[in-house]
């Protein structure tokens, strides 16, 4: 059987996990290229999930061990659409998978949604975990109160981040930069906004759970808002034990909450119609009351401003457009029947799905496109093999002087972070390119 060569887009987890199935499905019979436009490996597993969460980081120790087998090859600092094109890729490649995930913020397209110190989750999430898009954010935290729109994990994981104290970091690799600005933040209130109702969270109890352990900050939760219990018994599990939390919050004394200075506040069926500010910075988020029927919010016209100091929409996630592939604008992915979009050209996790599920809801999703590449192959749709694959694409890199950062590079760019770490925390991220390159030659 010929070699067969795949080119995958992003070196996230549904990039490593497709790439190892690549390797149980078709052994040494295949040479996979993972492509990312940072010079680091691993996507939302370094830049999205929260900087306290180590535990989950952990899993990036499964995909190393996929990266330092031979038929695999990490391919960084190289951006597909600007540097290669996707067509390129499809003539040098027998199949090429698009993993890029959802890495652009839904917009809430509501008026004033351009103000300063008004942020979407993607963004605010990159700042304080480094990424090099959105290392300069600077948000502004001297105001009093922040609203975070979403009722999510990753609301959960802004305003938890909002509200931490600098002891509280120990052991994560949050980055210095927003380390010192959070040091300093007057933040007393932070509210979590959503249109729904506590039946509606998409919230999961370990990280709900986590609001009422936190030094200085409590969650305020009004028993007003909290429909009959009897209804929680027609609840999923994981929503019910959600739910739970927050009746627990609920049955808080009010004096005893207070004796933490920062307050977390749940305010639902509440939906933001419009963002005020004064002098261009966000002041206010007019919301409008909702009520819940048959699981949908229906506005009641029933209007209020709520202040804030700063605004952080948490409403989901969108994939990045490349041009000549076909695109779902409404769903904010490619438009693909079960992973394939055209012949020799796949999509998976995020960019295949929209942005849902956990990050070990990619492994099946992997799996699952490589056995769709394993039928194209075997009906014929890819053709009889032989294409020039990583030689073709090294050729190429040559003559465009691209300046490809191989898996060794990043372990010596790891290595200098390690070194860079303050006492107690696992690294020290580079938060530019440039210095993420000077750290592989210096290394």
């Amino acid at each position: 059987m010929a070699v067969r060569h795949i080119a995958i887009i992003g070196s996230g987890p549904a990039g490593y996990y497709t790439a190892e199935a690549a390797q149980k499905a078709l052994g040494g019979d295949v040479r996979v290229d993972i492509f990312d436009c940072l010079p680091v490996p691993y996507g939302l597993i370094r830049s999205g999930v929260a900087p306290d969460h180590q535990s989950i980081k952990g899993v990036a120790k499964r995909y190393e061990k996929v990266a330092l087998t031979d038929n695999v090859r990490f391919v960084g600092n190289v951006m597909v659409g600007r540097d290669i094109s996707v067509a390129e890729l499809g003539e040098l490649y027998d199949a090429v998978v698009l993993a890029t995930g959802a890495p652009k913020d839904r917009e809430l397209g509501i008026p004033g949604q351009d103000l300063s110190n008004v942020f979407g989750s993607a963004a605010f999430v990159g700042w304080y975990n480094g990424h090099p898009q959105f290392a300069a954010l600077d948000p502004d935290l001297s105001g009093g109160t922040a609203v975070v729109i979403g009722m999510g994990n990753v609301a959960l994981d802004v305003a938890r981040i909002l509200s931490k104290t600098p002891a509280e970091f120990a052991g994560s690799d949050i980055v210095a930069h927003a380390l010192d600005l959070l040091a300093g933040s007057k933040l007393e209130r932070i509210v979590l906004l959503g249109r729904r109702g506590p039946h509606q969270i998409m919230m999961t109890p370990k990280e709900l759970g986590e609001l009422g352990e936190l030094e200085r900050a409590a969650p305020h939760v009004a028993r007003g808002d909290l429909p009959p219990e009897a209804e929680d018994a027609l609840l999923e599990p994981g929503l019910r034990k959600s739910v739970t939390l927050l009746r627990q919050f609920a049955a808080v004394p009010e004096h005893i909450r207070a004796e933490k200075p920062v307050a977390i506040e749940f305010a639902f069926c509440a939906q933001p119609v419009e963002l005020v500010g004064n002098g261009g910075k966000v002041t206010g988020v007019v919301i409008e009351e909702t009520e819940v029927i048959k699981g949908k919010a229906v506005p009641t016209g029933r209007r209020a401003t709520l202040p804030a100091d700063l605004v952080v929409a948490c409403i989901g996630y969108r994939s990045v457009e490349i041009p000549g592939v076909p695109f779902e604008e409404r769903a904010g992915r490619f438009a693909n029947d079960e992973g394939r979009i055209l012949p020799g050209l796949y999509c998976v996790g995020w960019a295949r799905r929209g942005p849902s599920g956990t990050i070990g809801t990619n492994r099946p999703d992997g799996y699952s496109v490589i056995d769709k590449v394993v039928e194209d192959i075997a009906s014929g749709v890819l053709g009889p093999g032989g294409k020039k694959g990583r030689q073709g694409f090294d050729t190429i890199a040559e003559q465009r002087s691209l300046h490809v950062v191989t898996f060794r590079d990043w372990k010596k760019i790891e290595e200098a972070e390690e070194k860079a770490a303050r006492d107690g925390a696992p690294r020290e991220k580079f938060v530019d390119v440039a210095a993420m390159i000077r750290a592989k030659g210096e290394a």
